[in-house]
């Protein structure tokens, strides 16, 4: 039996979620859970966090919610629709991301994803759906 990987182990197989300095800090079909540390290289003018580095945390811990939840014979995922809604601005600290399923038919996902501050102060709100990929043949 094929031992299940460690977040680390998932987000890692994700370069560009590397690049940016993503943590996978949960991983499971019902919630998957990733963070982002404040920083000056992820930031717009004034300091504050720019708004596709929440986006891609969004999108990456999205991304491994709809591949933990794959239907029989699907081989992957693909972002096709992604909403976002920015409550604050982020100055300082980390912001984590809580993404659930919100519903898993035979071809799409669409899940949710909520930024949140360290203090549980909402950040954003993220709603995308995700088309599953079956090999042709």
């Amino acid at each position: 039996m094929a031992e299940t990987p460690s977040p680390a182990q998932i987000r890692d197989l994700m370069p560009f979620a590397v690049l940016i300095g993503i943590e996978l800090l949960e991983a499971s079909p019902e919630l998957v859970r990733g963070r982002i540390a404040w920083s000056p290289e992820r930031c717009t003018a004034g300091g504050v966090t720019h708004g596709g580095a929440i986006m891609a945390l969004g999108d990456t811990c999205g991304g491994v919610c709809a591949f933990l939840n794959l239907p029989e014979g699907a081989s992957g995922t693909a972002t096709i629709e992604s909403k976002t809604n920015f409550l604050r601005a982020v100055r300082d600290g980390a912001i984590t991301s809580s993404t659930r399923p919100l519903h898993a038919g035979r071809t799409l996902i669409v899940i949710e994803s909520e930024i949140a501050r360290a203090d549980g102060s909402p950040v954003a709100k993220i709603t995308q759906t995700q088309a599953f990929h079956f090999p042709r043949g």
